[in-house]
């Protein structure tokens, strides 16, 4: 099964990332609507997309709006967009503004409800709290034979309740937003460092860590703070816009 990250970024698209959005389109699932949405135009493979929001900020909704063009071209039946009903209903009311988007794409907003859905295509998803201001979710997929944890707004710490909740998935995509050396402005702002990022994949122990939500202009070097996070943790990808996974 193919995982692929169709943006990288927080905050805001650069020239060569956008924000947060990973799909497996064999599944017919996405994880956040940020900017990279537009990506999955030829990727829908699926009569049905489910969409699961980790929360309501912009870099992660922006590319709902994107769903008009999208569901004009390709063949799709049905979209769900999950998520927690007060940031679903924050999503309605404002970004589907009539003054701001007055012809709104088909989709259906589901809240969450309960800790465990079933996937269409098969497997569970699971969503726990993180902490984060306003408030945000992870979640963990298990797939037959595969297991996938997203983690994102959030800030990494070994006493995290979160942890419990990833703990020894195949594959962990979490945020990095901040290098280390910008740790104070990262527990400001409810995002997490390098170290902190590793530390966490170690005492989860997850098989491979992939970093992603990185602050367009801060994280530049992405060599070196893969380097950084290696000494903690050895499997360490730096996630790239358009790059793709083989979880099977």
């Amino acid at each position: 099964m193919k995982l692929v990250l169709l943006g990288t970024n927080g905050y805001h698209p650069n020239d060569t990332r956008h924000t947060a959005c990973v799909m497996l389109p064999e599944l017919g699932v996405l994880l956040d609507a940020g900017t990279g949405l537009f990506r999955i135009r030829n990727r829908v493979v699926t009569p049905r997309l489910d969409i699961y929001l980790s929360h309501a900020h912009l870099d992660h909704v922006a590319g709902l709006t994107f769903l008009l063009g999208v569901l004009y071209q390709q063949p799709v039946e049905e979209v769900v967009v999950h998520g927690e009903a007060a940031k679903l209903e924050a999503v309605r009311q404002h970004l589907f503004s009539e003054l701001l988007f007055p012809v709104p794409p088909r989709f259906e907003l589901r809240p969450l409800e309960g800790n465990e859905q079933p996937l269409a295509a098969g497997g569970t998803i699971r969503h726990f709290p993180v902490e984060h201001p306003g408030g945000a979710v992870g979640y963990r997929l298990d797939l037959p034979g595969q297991s996938l944890a997203y983690v994102t707004d959030t800030t990494a710490s070994l006493d995290a309740d979160y942890l419990q909740h990833i703990r020894g998935v195949d594959v962990l995509i979490h945020e990095c937003n901040f290098p280390d050396e910008l740790e104070e402005i990262a527990r400001y702002t409810g995002h997490s460092w390098t170290s902190a990022v590793a530390e966490v994949a170690k005492a989860a122990d997850v098989g491979m860590l992939v970093l992603t939500h990185l602050d367009p202009a801060l994280m530049t070097d992405c060599d070196g703070q893969v380097e950084i996070a290696r000494k903690i943790f050895p499997n360490v990808v730096m996630g790239e816009d358009n790059m793709e996974l083989q979880l099977d």
